[in-house]
C-alpha cells in the first residue's frame, strides 16, 4: 500500500477544487463528472449553533480504507478518475470538508458510482467529528 494521503489540513479550499476540475480538460476520454461537496452545517444542538468541526482520524489505517474504497469503485465502474480529499482539523461552517471527484466515460457510471463511494466513506472510514458549539462546548458525532 502506498503512502498516499487523501487528508487535507483544514478547509479543502475552492480554489484547489477549482484547480483539480481545471486538470481534467485534457483528459479527452471523460464524458462525464460527478462531483460531491461536504460543508460543515450550522445545525444546532440544544438552541447552540454549530460553529465548526473538527475532525479527527487514525490516519494510517484511514487511509488504507479510503484506498481500498477507490480500488472497490474502479473495479465494480468503468472510471477513469477517482479522487478523494477529506479535512482534518478545524473546518468553520459554511466551509468544505469532503471532496470526491469521480470521473467516467459515460453518466450512469458516474453518477452510480459517487453515490456508493460517499456512502462507503461515511460508513467505514474511521473519522470522528467533534463539533465546536457557539459557546465554545462541545459535542462528539456518532457517524
Amino acid at each position: 500500500m502506498s503512502d498516499k494521503t487523501y487528508f487535507i489540513k483544514g478547509a479543502i479550499e475552492p480554489d484547489f477544487i477549482a484547480g483539480q476540475i481545471a486538470g481534467h480538460g485534457k483528459k479527452t476520454n471523460i464524458g462525464a463528472h460527478s462531483i460531491f461537496l461536504g460543508q460543515v452545517r450550522e445545525d444546532k444542538l440544544d438552541s447552540k449553533k454549530v460553529k465548526a468541526i473538527e475532525y479527527s482520524a487514525y490516519e494510517e489505517m484511514a487511509n488504507k480504507e479510503i484506498a481500498k474504497i477507490r480500488e472497490d469503485a474502479f473495479a465494480k465502474w468503468e472510471l477513469t478518475c477517482l479522487h478523494i480529499y477529506h479535512s482534518i482539523g478545524l473546518v468553520k461552517t459554511g466551509e468544505i470538508s469532503l471532496f470526491v471527484f469521480v470521473s467516467s466515460v459515460h453518466r450512469k457510471e458516474c453518477q452510480a458510482a459517487m453515490q456508493k463511494i460517499v456512502e462507503d466513506i461515511k460508513n467505514q472510514v474511521p473519522v470522528w467529528k467533534k463539533e465546536i458549539l457557539e459557546d465554545s462546548s462541545i459535542n462528539w458525532v456518532d457517524k
